[in-house]
């Protein structure tokens, strides 16, 4: 099992990035809250991983902060729940608002996520509800059952077919992420015109 990675970041193609660890290259796939953290290519990271294994390929996911990869591996054990899916839910919410819609039986904010329907909501709220008794109300006290409303900026240009395609690759139509999209800024980094794209789509 590969459970953390130190190296060079050498690209990132949300929801993909590649990192050099003594010359082997591996390459990941992270949630937007993991990306936006990330320097530019070229500075060096260090991301708790999780390995899935599948009789077609070996899939490496990468992430900022151990509690992330913890609410990660928690999400697929839930019924119905797989790697893609519980990566767009990371990516839409951060730990403690997720888990605040579970508190708070907040059905309607978790089907704004891509590929969460109401039956996918309900099962999220009973089987994740004791899942993490360590996390009490006091720890999301404050937090808001929504999008996030941070955005970066990054001295690199960005690329709305970027932050398009990777809208697409978290399980929304192309021609909704296309809206989503619609209006933003200029100069605005990939990885933040998707969380600009996500908190517009889960607030609305």
């Amino acid at each position: 099992m590969i459970g953390r990675l130190r190296g060079t970041l050498l690209d990132k193609q949300p929801p993909w990035l590649v990192i050099d660890v003594a010359g082997i290259g591996y390459e990941l796939e992270a949630s937007m809250n993991t990306l936006v953290t990330l320097p530019a290519p070229g500075e060096t990271v260090q991301l708790f991983t999780h390995l899935t294994v599948r009789e077609d390929a070996h899939l490496l996911f990468g992430f900022a902060r151990e509690q992330e990869r913890a609410l990660f591996r928690a999400l697929i054990k839930v019924n119905g729940i797989g790697p893609k899916l519980a990566l767009a839910i990371l990516s839409g919410m951060e730990e403690e608002q997720f888990i605040r819609c579970v508190m708070d039986d907040d059905i309607k904010a978790l089907t704004r996520l891509p590929g969460v329907g109401k039956k996918t909501a309900e099962r999220l709220v009973i089987e994740m509800r004791d899942r993490f008794p360590h996390w009490t109300r006091d720890a999301v006290d404050g937090v808001a059952c929504q999008a996030i409303g941070r955005q970066t900026s990054s001295a690199a240009t960005s690329s709305m077919a970027d932050a398009e395609a990777a809208l697409v690759s978290l399980g929304y139509k192309p021609t909704e992420a296309s809206r989503m999209l619609s209006g933003l800024g200029d100069g605005l980094s990939t990885e933040a015109l998707i969380k600009a794209a996500l908190a517009r789509k889960l607030s609305g």
